[in-house]
């Protein structure tokens, strides 16, 4: 099962991708996550990575391709995976079909407001990565991972101002992701305004004919 999960930031595409690889037993290749693992590399890519994320701008399509077709070579990729933020572009969607065969993509809408008071409340933990949010989804003791022990943070492009331009790149780089695949038969969206269980069923429903294969 190879998927791809879109959606504007805020949107759910990390949680609901997670959940699915947790159930189907693969892979959940978060491209956030692969760019700030090489920033901290302290390597040539993921300096230039660093420069365009501080200011809330995609990463170039080259830097972004390279890194994530050098996660999806590694063997845990062989039997599936879920891709969450790439392809970002249609650059990388073009260039990405010319190497690897998709069986859906998954797209979350949510409203431009509501995903504003997600971003701003949310809150990640620097070492295991587990993702809260002060009103949704808080830990069980206030400013504290449940999973590491860790203090949470509020991560630079989880602000207002970074999520707003965020949001107009979206809007002007992203959403031509959807006509793309669309034309490719490949889309299914998902009502993401509603509770993360009720997200998951309707992916769950939406997905299963694939584990049938």
């Amino acid at each position: 099962m190879k998927l791809i999960i879109l959606g504007a930031p805020g949107a759910g595409k990390g949680t609901q991708a997670q959940l699915i690889a947790d159930k189907y037993g693969i892979p959940h290749i978060a491209t956030g996550d692969i760019l700030r693992d090489a920033i901290q590399s302290g390597k040539m890519l993921g300096a230039t990575a660093r420069s365009f994320m501080e200011r809330g701008k995609l990463v170039p399509d080259e830097i972004v391709i390279e890194l994530t077709l050098r996660r999806l070579s590694q063997d845990d990729c062989k039997n599936g995976f879920i891709l969450d933020g790439f392809p970002r572009t249609l650059r990388q969607a073009k260039e990405f079909t010319e190497r690897h065969e998709i069986d859906m993509v998954i797209d979350i809408h949510v409203d431009e407001s509501v995903l504003i008071s997600r971003v701003t409340g949310r809150r990640s933990c620097p070492h295991c990565r587990e993702v809260y949010h002060v009103k949704i989804n808080p830990p069980r003791k206030e400013g504290i991972c449940d999973r590491c022990g860790f203090d949470l943070i509020l991560r630079d492009d989880d602000t207002e101002a970074i999520l707003t331009n965020r949001l107009r790149v979206f809007h002007e780089e992203t959403e031509p992701l959807i006509e793309y695949y669309s034309e490719r038969n490949l889309i299914q969206e998902i009502d993401g305004d509603r509770d993360i269980q009720a997200i998951q069923a309707s992916i769950d429903d939406t997905i299963s004919h694939l584990v049938k294969k």
